[in-house]
């Protein structure tokens, strides 16, 4: 008799176990915000200014973004960042910095959404808009639109909580200009990698 009343006690063992790992997944309905760190590192060939180098360094920043999933593997992200400070020279002179700031919206493809596996890693494509600000004097920046995508993995701690890693590149082309006239195409085309936490809800 003993072994036939562990049944149950058993079976209601393993539907918890399976229920708690399906709770790790993502799923339809979820929502999640994110935050960390990220190194953006531009392109080597950044163009001309006037007929002169136009040259970026690299930017560090903190990185959030806002998410929410419609099925167990299709979502829609919108991220950005603080301000990334650039290093800039023209023809290999100093010439102060200039500040990019990145906002992506995404859809994402999660192809273990739905599956009970900790790591969910994800794809994802969409449209970048960039804005330039504090440039050196004399330099005018105008704001760039164009694609983005990016790869990316949740690991889950705990249901709500997950570490992520991440990696986008996004074609940024910005026109310059020194007193209303055109002086040439900065090319930035970042990529962009970081690290941080997920928060589910």
């Amino acid at each position: 008799m003993k072994p036939i009343r562990l049944i149950p006690v058993v079976a209601l063992a393993a539907g918890f176990t399976f229920a708690s790992q399906a709770a790790l997944a993502y799923s339809a309905g979820d929502a999640f915000v994110r935050g960390g760190v990220a190194q953006s590192d531009v392109r080597s060939d950044n163009g001309q200014a006037g007929g002169v180098d136009f040259d970026l360094g690299t930017a560090r920043g903190f990185t959030f973004g806002a998410g929410y999933l419609f099925t167990d593997n299709i979502g829609i992200e919108l991220n950005s960042s603080e301000k990334f400070e650039h290093d800039v020279a023209l023809g290999g002179a100093d010439l102060g910095t200039i500040d990019r700031m990145p906002v992506n919206l995404l859809v994402n493809y999660y192809p273990l959404g739905g599956f009970d596996s900790r790591v969910q890693p994800y794809v994802g494509a969409g449209l970048n808009y960039t804005r330039f600000s504090g440039e050196p004097e004399g330099i005018d920046a105008r704001r760039s639109y164009g694609a983005v995508g990016q790869v990316g993995i949740d690991l889950a701690i705990t249901d709500n909580f997950m570490l992520n890693g991440f990696a986008n590149y996004a074609d940024v082309d910005a026109r310059l200009s020194s007193e209303g006239e055109a002086i040439g195409t900065v090319k930035v085309d970042p990529m962009t990698i970081g690290g941080g936490v997920t928060f589910r809800f």
